[in-house]
């Protein structure tokens, strides 16, 4: 199935920023909805953000809302993840998913946590850190 590869992660300054990319390769993002999530050590993955099959819709965890943005071009295999006014709490292991559906309404809701066997694509991981 597809193949996911994160990039842009990094260590930043708190207020600052960083844009994340997800690129897909093995097959197209054109049918899924994609989600971001991330993970602190010892923490629980938890679930970001999440973007429709063309974009229409976003949803954001109440923790990052009005400071990240997800955004999608499919024409490029690709889905992005601008964060802004980062946090040390923003620290952690981002990763991009894919569903094997096109929407993700009410995520984060539990129905979409990360064990859900509809996110049947998984990057490795792009660590950020946000310290001085």
């Amino acid at each position: 199935q597809l193949q996911l590869v994160e990039s842009g992660g990094g260590l930043v300054q708190p207020g600052g920023s960083l844009r994340l990319s997800c690129v897909a390769s093995g097959g197209t993002l054109d049918y899924n909805a994609i989600g971001w999530f991330r993970q602190a050590p010892g923490k629980e993955r938890e679930g970001i953000s999440c973007i429709s099959r063309i974009g229409g819709s976003s949803d954001y965890a109440d923790s990052v809302k009005g400071r990240f943005t997800i955004s999608r071009d499919n024409a490029k295999n690709s889905v992005y993840l601008q964060m802004s006014r980062l946090k040390p709490e923003d620290t952690g292991a981002y990763f991009c998913a894919a569903a094997s559906t096109p929407y993700c309404a009410g995520f984060p809701d539990p129905q979409w946590g990360p064990s859900r066997l509809d996110w049947a694509s998984w990057g490795h991981g792009t660590q950020v850190t946000v310290s001085s």
